[in-house]
Formats: C-alpha cells, structure tokens, sequence
C-alpha cells in the first residue's frame, strides 16, 4: 500500500459515479483546491470550468464561508431536524426567502439535488392526493433530468440513465421544449394530454435543460405552457439544482417568468459546493394541503441530516457572497468575457448552436461524437492536458466556472477550447 499513489489505492475499492470501469479504471486524484484551481498529486494545476458540477460558484475554500463553518463546528455540529430547530436553519430560511420568488412561503430541507426533485414530486402527487383529487401523472420535459432516485429518474428523459428501471417508474407524460416554430403544436400536445391523463404536476429545469448538453430554450414559450398548467391546476414544480444561486444572471432561472413555480427544488450551489444539502420550497397553497389534523396528510419524508446545521451555515455565508456587490459584479464580468470569447468564435466552421445565459456559456462541437464515445473522451483528455477541467456532454462544450474566476483563467480555457477546434474533426 506505500509503494502505490492515490490513483492506484483508489482502484481497490471504489466504485465511480457515471463509470464503467472497465473501460476507465484510472480516476485523476485531487489533493488541493483553492479559488478556481484544482490540484492533483503530481502538483499539476488544472482550471475547474464547470465548478465542479456547478457548485464551487465563490470558489473551492472560499475564506469566507469556510470560516464560518469552522466556527459554527465548535457550537453545533448535528441534530436531529425533526422536533428540534437551530439558529443556521432559521437564519438560512429567512435569506432564502429574500431571494426566492415572492410566492415561496416554506422549506422542506433534504441532501440532494435528487432527494430536492424527488420532495417536489411527492408534494405534487400527495397535494391531490390530500385533497381527493385523482391525479397521479406527472408532466416533464423530453430530455429532461432530474436526478438518480426513482420518482427523479421517472420525470427524467435520458434513457442512458434510465435503462434498466424503466418497468419500476411512476406515470409520467412527456412534451418537447419550446422552441422556434414548434410551440402551436406542443400547447395542441399539451391540452390533449391535459384531457385524456389526470396530471398532478409539471416538473421543468426552467430554461436550460443542464444534462441534455445545456439546452436552452425560449422563455416566451415556457410561459405559455406554465400558464395552460396553473389553469388546470397542474402544480408547477421548478428543478433549479443547476440553474440555482446565480448562474443565469438572475438568482433563479424563475426570475425570469411571469408565472413563478408552486414548488422549486434547489441544491448544488446552495452550500457553496462545501457540503451536501438541498431544499425544496412551496407555497402557502401547497403546504396548506399538508395542514391537517389528519397525521397521514403530513409529509412524511425525513433524512437523517437534514438541515445539518453546518450545511446551513455554508448555505448562508453562500447566499451573504451572492447577494454581495463583489460577487454580481463578477457575475457580469464572467457574462461579458463569455460574449467576447463567442464573438472571437462563432464564425468558425467547427462551432454550432453558440448559446449563453448567465455565466453558462455552450456550443456543439459540428462533429459526429457519441455521448461517452471515445471521440469525446480524447477531447476531455485534450482540455485536462493543457489544465482544463471540462467535461464535454457528447459533442457540447459548456463552461459553468465560479464566479469568482480570474480572467486569465477564462483566457486559459478559451485557448484550450480554440486549439481544441483545430484539432477534432
């Protein structure tokens, strides 16, 4: 066990996320991060372009909300949320509130971003279910993804995902995403479904679909489809685990929407990328369907860290960052190099379906590549030889860094994806 690295340690026991591994049995170990770099064990530095899955958006160790996690560790580390409350968790539900839609009233705490999807779902189904109603269909998204568990996986459109548990899925309905052109047809779509199934709710990453290669799609049009759903009192369940906390220029991608969501599932960014935690909000409306002198109308879903008081101090010293004058100047500032960079690029042969909102910034590849195919992996081993860390979503090339990226760091990753134009298909 001396004489072997990290790597080869790992090799032993583990077993991956979004892994074959007989087909990449090697995994890159990290031992340090800091700001918007990640450290492996050979000291070789690596610029982290998609914030680690979307979640280190003030950076890794950020002093400020490492600190305060530091302190809250020495007064309450964990209790039980169920009979019991605590100042971090009080305090975060009132940040929270200041920045969410206006119709959000409660909080519902889990550990996920599938557990935060997999809440809203229930809260759909057992709304009506508490109220007598007889719908126990959800509508979503094609391509869609929502998580790993199994109501998430059963909205979700990815079949790679889904495979071998399709027989197991709860009732779901599916229509496309708006786009140019097709919206006549799909609201047609929409209210033949709405006739022939008793839909509970509508789940939908509003805006951009993140795992379906950053599809992002026409507001105007989500509109329309949110407002056939609240007139036939289909709940509207808003997955914002990756558009969350500031990524699309706005604090939630529902900020852009007239018709603000009855249910909206959050995690990822949430803590800061320090620790796991998630939060699934509801209305007044919704919650008031679960008030009951009747035990059994109660929510009965429980994690055994939820709320965990050092989460919630990530969440809030997070939320202190995002809402600070510092960090939305960042914000505009990675906008604008992310304009400038698809100025320089779009008229290359090689780059199609240019697309950003917020600091998320896409293109496809104009190359034939499969999802996990080998063209891909040779293109991930492109970006992580010149100390890049993006992981390209089939022929999508996507950049979701932290905010607090420095612009020669943005100007590393352009370089890379530039020579990477010049050197795939």
């Amino acid at each position: 066990m001396q004489n072997k690295n990290l790597s080869q340690r790992d090799q032993e026991h583990l077993w991956h996320p979004l892994t074959q591994h007989k087909l990449s049995p090697e995994m890159l170990a990290i031992v340090r991060a800091k700001g918007s770099i990640l450290y492996d064990e050979n000291g070789k530095e690596y610029v982290d372009g998609i914030a680690s899955w979307y979640t280190c958006m003030y950076g890794h160790c950020n002093d400020h909300i490492t600190q305060r996690v530091a302190a809250q560790m020495q007064q309450l580390d964990q209790v039980v949320f169920s009979g019991f409350t605590h100042a971090p968790a009080v305090e975060l539900s009132e940040a929270l509130m200041k920045i969410l839609p206006e119709n959000q009233q409660k909080l519902f705490f889990s550990d996920n971003g599938s557990t935060a999807t997999e809440i809203g779902i229930k809260m759909a189904l057992q709304y009506h279910h508490n109220l007598g109603n007889d719908r126990k269909v959800m509508l979503a998204f094609e391509e869609g993804f929502h998580g790993d568990t199994f109501g998430a996986m059963s909205v979700s459109g990815l079949s790679v995902y889904n495979g071998a548990f399709e027989d197991h899925f709860i009732e779901v309905v599916r229509i496309p995403v708006p786009k140019r052109g097709n919206l006549e047809e799909i609201l047609k779509q929409l209210k033949k479904l709405i006739s022939e199934f008793n839909i509970a709710g509508f789940i939908y990453e509003p805006l951009v679909q993140g795992a379906a290669a950053m599809k992002m799609y026409d507001p105007a049009g989500l509109e329309e489809i949110l407002k056939i759903c609240r007139e036939n009192a289909i709940l509207l369940v808003a997955d914002e685990v990756m558009t969350g906390f500031g990524k699309t220029g706005k604090y939630f991608a529902s900020d852009y929407m007239q018709i603000k969501p009855d249910i909206i599932c959050m995690s990822k960014a949430l803590t800061a990328g320090l620790l796991p935690m998630a939060v699934t909000s509801c209305t007044q409306q919704v919650y008031d369907a679960f008030y009951s002198d009747d035990i059994a109308k109660g929510l009965f879903h429980g994690h055994t860290y939820t709320a965990n008081p050092l989460a919630c101090t990530a969440a809030l010293a997070g939320i202190e960052l995002l809402t600070s004058e510092e960090i939305q100047k960042d914000i505009q500032r990675v906008m604008q190099s992310h304009k400038e960079f698809g100025e320089r690029i779009k008229a290359h042969p090689k780059v199609a379906n240019m697309r950003q909102l917020g600091v998320i910034f896409a293109f496809d590849l104009d190359v034939k590549m499969e999802r996990y195919g080998n063209l891909r992996n040779q293109l991930f081993k492109h970006f992580m030889d010149d100390g890049v860390f993006l992981r390209p979503l089939g022929n999508t090339i996507y950049i979701s860094a932290p905010f607090t990226i420095l612009d020669d760091e943005l100007q590393k990753i352009y370089k890379s994806i530039e020579s990477a134009l010049g050197n795939f298909g």
